[in-house]
């Protein structure tokens, strides 16, 4: 009879155990699946930390990491509802600009370096002493290139004279009271500066194809109008 009771208490107090370590499992602790699914995307970290964040708590940019970055999205993975443009109101613009400045500052001789991000536009301001400007435009413009999505066209400029008209546009948002005039006027004037070269052969500098939302603010073809 007692060997048996102690049969019985044994028995429980490893299915109290099983039990407990399921309830860590679920809890998060120590998962058994990698894959952690939160509304159309599916992450193998499951970290919310904002894209292009500095970083959080234990992490910065500015420290070097061995970590990969694996991000599954599904266009709909629930029937019914559509986010397909979700992601891009995500994008913080500021953080954007800020990275973009940070890492222009590491072009050869380039310093002081100022951007705004728009919707479609990045506009960079930089005081350099280079001997080649529009070597130094083609780095600071592929920079700017590399940070922001694709569709984006991206004007550079070395006349630091231009960099208070770029900060006029800081407070100011896609909504604003004729900010898209106000924009393609300093844009042709920054077109005055190096813009470096072509994308590649179906795209000019600034990343504009032809006949694109701003070719007509293309250098090639303000000369041309201005000789008619």
């Amino acid at each position: 009879m007692i060997k048996n009771l102690f049969f019985v208490c044994f028995t429980g107090l490893i299915m109290l155990t099983g039990c407990a370590n399921n309830a860590v499992d679920r809890a998060g602790d120590a998962p058994r699946d990698p894959y952690q699914e939160s509304g159309n995307t599916i992450n193998v970290n499951n970290q919310r930390a904002e894209l292009y964040n500095e970083g959080n708590h234990d992490k910065n940019l500015r420290d070097k990491s061995e970590d990969f970055g694996y991000v599954r999205h599904q266009r709909n993975p629930v029937m019914g509802t559509n986010s397909s443009g979700d992601h891009y109101a995500a994008i913080d613009r500021e953080q954007l600009a800020n990275i973009i400045s940070q890492l222009s500052t590491d072009v050869p001789n380039v310093d002081d370096v100022s951007t705004l991000v728009t919707d479609e536009e990045v506009l960079v301001v930089y005081k350099t002493d280079s001997k080649n400007r529009n070597e130094t435009a083609d780095q600071v413009k592929k920079t700017a290139i590399s940070v922001v999505p694709r569709w984006y066209h991206v004007y550079v400029s070395d006349n630091t004279k231009l960099r208070k008209n770029v900060e006029n546009f800081a407070t100011l948002d896609s909504d604003s009271r004729n900010v898209d005039r106000n924009l393609d006027r300093i844009i042709t004037q920054m077109l005055s500066s190096p813009q470096g070269r072509a994308i590649n052969a179906g795209e000019n500098a600034n990343g504009e194809k032809e006949g694109g939302t701003n070719n007509h603010l293309d250098k090639d073809n303000i000369s041309k109008t201005m000789r008619k």
